[in-house]
């Protein structure tokens, strides 16, 4: 699925990758291919990205490295919308 990662300030991410998990009001779910559609709020936490990603150097500083093929994006709150295998992630 395709994932789109943007701050007020800048895209931060954009690409395939496998899954993300995120961090909802009522707790964290994940979203992989074929889901169903999602619109829904953010709380702080960490984005998790699951997938062989690669980040432009110019944001690569907002992003950390977990175990395996994942990373991470730490977030203050946004909102999701999941739609035809296109994840859009606005984050402050």
């Amino acid at each position: 699925m395709y994932l789109e990662i943007v701050s007020p300030e800048a895209t931060l991410f954009s690409g395939e990758v496998t899954s993300v998990v995120v961090p909802g009001v009522n707790g964290d779910f994940e979203m992989l291919n074929n889901h169903a559609p999602v619109v829904s709020i953010l709380k702080e936490g960490n984005v998790k990205i699951t997938g062989n990603i690669e980040l432009d150097e110019a944001v690569q500083d907002r992003f950390t490295k977990g175990d395996k093929n994942t990373t991470l994006l730490k977030i203050s709150s946004g909102t999701i919308e999941m739609k035809d295998n296109k994840v859009i992630v606005l984050a402050d």
